[in-house]
């Protein structure tokens, strides 16, 4: 066995704070929703209070992949990238970006990703020319689960970068690649050279359908699916994905595997129209906690001691950090990562450190700076400090009370924003819906 852990990073899409039963979710008509994933975090370690780079998809995988806030590059700055680029030379993670797999590669892993990529088109982007030995998946921000096409009616699935037809609810035949990888890859790492798989799943995210719900698929005009769904299929669809991470488990213990794989779980952001967020306030596209604070779960048996919980403040871009610390991998000198390491609090779960964490959002100007318990917020022009600890549902608005530790913290957030690029006046907010389609959340 390779003194290496093999690495598994599984993103859900859209997944709500407390869709799951690990983390407070109630139990479905048809019974538990997410099972397998809360047999992870028993099994492991569990966060509380773990953020997403962004409150929206593309620009949290730009931080995931470069292991630096995503407001660095041009392509993170879309919210989020749309299929209206494809063919741009400019939205997506360029070539030359040193990214975790490309240097967990260096560090001698075999490196995969299985599912969405969303991060710029080929032949100017694409997961093999940043990085990954092997792609299954579709490169869009959504497709239909069943005819795999993106919302411009285009096929989005592809094997490598050719276009590749497979029949089957896209839950399902993602899960069923990122099984036989583990099993492909099993003997080798056994010999001492272990894998990276990126399992990077569109579930829940729209269009509403259930493994049983093809038929919704012939009459879908829209992926925003505007018309359909409700909580019992959205409930549904993770527990498709949760059947697919409990074979992958499976998988690596059949392989004797599981042991040294480092698997972790989180969401790219925080839930969407159906999703449970509570206690938290908002989701998708907003810097309120509900559309930033995520699960994140971390299961290695041989290191991470079992039933762990963990109050450590951390966000996407420090879990790559995390895996390319362990894998070996070493940041390119000329291109500092911004992610900070959780490795001490991984072998050690009552270790916690201070670690500020900022968001910028051109979607009603939004600013976010969480320090300690303390929380700056800004949307549109109305400006708020909370005290997350105390008051997770931000309903305190602690501004005046506090002028002191208000200023400090807008001064912080300032101070923060001058080490990134502004905005460019023609970067995209996508929002897809509006209020005229539903009532305020």
């Amino acid at each position: 066995m390779s003194s290496k852990p093999n690495l598994i990073y599984i993103v859900s899409d859209d997944l709500g704070y407390a869709d799951l039963g690990c983390y407070g979710g109630r139990e479905a008509g048809f019974g538990p929703v997410s099972p397998h994933i809360d047999a992870l975090a028993a099994g492991g370690l569990r966060f509380t209070e773990g953020y997403s780079n962004s409150p929206v998809c593309s620009p949290t995988r730009f931080a995931l992949m470069t292991m630096r806030y995503q407001y660095r590059l041009r392509g993170g700055m879309e919210e989020p990238i749309n299929s209206k680029s494809k063919g741009s030379t400019t939205l997506g993670l360029p070539t030359d970006m040193p990214t975790l797999p490309s240097l967990l590669r260096e560090a001698g892993y075999a490196t995969a990703l299985v599912g969405k990529w969303h991060l710029g088109y080929p032949p100017t982007f694409g997961p093999l020319r940043s990085g990954y030995d092997e792609f299954f998946g579709i490169m869009a921000g959504g497709v239909d689960y069943f005819t795999h096409c993106s919302g411009k009616g285009d096929h989005d699935l592809y094997l490598g970068e050719a276009s590749h037809r497979e029949v089957g609810y896209l839950t399902d035949v993602l899960s069923d690649r990122a099984v036989d990888y583990v099993q492909r890859m099993a003997p080798q790492a056994r010999d001492g050279k272990p894998f990276f798989l990126s399992l990077h799943y569109t579930a829940p995210h729209w269009p509403w359908e259930t493994r049983d719900d093809a038929q919704i698929a012939a009459g879908l005009g829209n992926l925003f699916h505007l018309d359909g769904g409700n909580v019992e299929s959205y409930r549904r669809m993770i527990h498709h994905m949760d059947e697919g991470i409990g074979r992958l488990v499976a998988a690596l213990r059949d392989t004797g595997q599981l042991d040294n794989t480092l698997i972790v779980f989180t969401s790219d952001n925080g839930g969407e129209r159906f999703s449970d967020n509570w206690p938290l306030v908002g989701g998708k596209m907003d810097l309120t906690e509900g559309g930033i604070r995520v699960p994140w779960i971390a299961h290695w048996p041989a290191v991470i001691p079992a039933g762990s919980l963990s109050t450590q403040h951390c966000m996407t871009m420090d879990w790559s950090a995390t895996l390319l610390a362990l894998g070996g991998g070493q940041p390119r000198a000329d291109v500092p990562i911004d992610g900070v390491s959780l490795a001490a609090v991984l072998q050690d779960p009552t270790h916690t450190f201070e670690r500020p964490l900022y968001w910028r959002m051109n979607h009603r100007s939004q600013r976010a700076l969480r320090r300690g318990d303390w929380k700056y917020l800004k949307v549109d022009e109305n400006e708020y400090l909370f005290n997350i600890t105390a008051d997770a549902r931000e309903r305190a608005n602690l501004a005046a009370k506090h002028p002191e530790r208000f200023a400090a913290l807008r001064k912080d957030w300032l101070a923060w924003e001058s080490t990134v690029p502004a905005i460019p006046e023609d970067a995209a907010v996508s929002l897809g819906y509006s209020y005229k389609d539903m009532p305020q959340r």
